[in-house]
């Protein structure tokens, strides 16, 4: 069975990612394209935390076709879940590792593979897959929800409680958080994020996990109700309560993207449980599949796409016209800034590259072309 308001969402999700990810100029965004400095929230906030919910909304789904021959835990679920994460892994590290490749291809400049960034996107959401994936696995459902309210606990606990050696309890910047130091231990500033911090460290995937957990939780009801507006109703009340519960908690343990804090997993895990609602209310119920059909086309071959176009973004970026020009400014000053301005002009960039890539998995989509990991 596969939903296809899931993969409507999964395609919205995906979409977010390409628009905020591909702007004329990193100067030049509107501010709701943009992640929170800090601690607070913004929409773009919202698409990675609903990417890792829908990871977790599909795990039911893929359980049941294990379940119907009798293998829950059997050898070939284990294998399946191994090469997955693996896989996932990997092409976030070659994702990474391409940047310096691309630059010596293009413009002869050795490679450094000494400050090699470790984590990444495609590598927090591998990650959380399998730590949630041993979650629901190995415990019973009650035991399940013990263990995500345990991590979110004891996540706020360590955070606040536990002093960072030169720094202290309870400090949540870049620089002395918690998070930053178990990183800086295990990863070594030399393979972080810009070698001080890391938006998708290892501590902070701890509850980045319960994020798809919350996905898991509505994946289950979905999968055992059949299709009627009351579990429409169902997903977008709890949503609410779940996004009032975290804004409330965000008033003691701020709402924070790049920490990965608790209450940043259950505001936007609300917000998830609402959108869903909402796709799920216009998809299954209505059946106004044509709506959700352009969304579907990204939707399922997502990892192709973040794969795909942050690689060309890369070759845009590193590409030279001359000295001072790359291609990627060529393009967004010429073909943009000309008639557009500076900020619409960064936004239709954007839209052009996301319309672009629709393009390009439209023609995947209609031969039946997945990548399927």
């Amino acid at each position: 069975m596969r939903l296809a308001s899931l993969d409507a969402f999964r395609g919205l999700a995906i979409a977010g990612m390409v628009l905020v990810n591909n702007p004329g100029s990193w100067v030049h965004v509107y501010g709701p394209l943009l992640h929170a400095e800090w601690h607070g929230f913004t929409p773009t906030d919202q698409i990675f935390p609903a990417f890792l919910f829908i990871v977790g909304a599909a795990i039911p789904f893929t359980l049941a076709r294990y379940h119907e021959r009798g293998c829950l835990h059997c050898t070939a679920l284990c294998a399946r879940v191994l090469r997955r994460v693996v896989l996932l892994f990997a092409l976030g590290l070659l994702l990474n590792a391409s940047t310096p490749i691309l630059d010596w291809a293009l413009n002869d400049r050795p490679p450094d593979f000494g400050t090699l960034r470790i984590m990444g996107v495609l590598q927090r959401i591998s990650l959380a897959y399998l730590l949630a994936m041993l979650i629901v696995t190995t415990l019973p459902p009650r035991v399940q929800f013990a263990a995500v309210v345990g991590i979110l606990l004891g996540y706020w606990g360590a955070l606040e409680l536990i002093p960072v050696p030169g720094h202290g309890p309870g400090l949540l910047s870049a620089e002395a958080s918690l998070a930053t130091y178990v990183d800086r231990v295990i990863l070594s500033p030399e393979h972080m994020y810009q070698g001080q911090f890391d938006p998708e460290g290892l501590l902070s995937t701890l509850p980045a996990a319960t994020s798809v957990m919350f996905g898991y939780a509505a994946g289950v009801r979905l999968r055992r109700s059949g299709p009627s507006s009351r579990l429409t109703v169902e997903l977008i009340g709890a949503g609410l309560l779940c996004a009032v519960l975290g804004a409330l908690w965000g008033q003691v343990f701020p709402i924070n993207k790049q920490l990965w804090t608790s209450s940043y997993v259950v505001f936007t895990a609300g917000w998830s449980l609402v959108l869903l609602g909402i796709l799920y209310e216009i998809v299954e119920i209505r059946g106004w599949s044509r709506l959700g059909w352009p969304l579907a086309v990204m939707g399922v071959n997502a990892i192709t796409l973040f794969f795909a176009s942050g690689l060309f973004a890369r070759v845009l970026y590193l590409t030279r016209v001359d000295a001072n020009t790359t291609l990627h400014q060529w393009i967004y000053r010429n073909l943009f800034v000309a008639w557009a301005g500076q900020i619409d002009g960064s936004l239709a960039f954007a839209a052009t590259m996301l319309l672009f890539w629709w393009l390009v998995l439209l023609v995947l989509y209609r031969r039946g072309w997945m990548l399927r990991l």
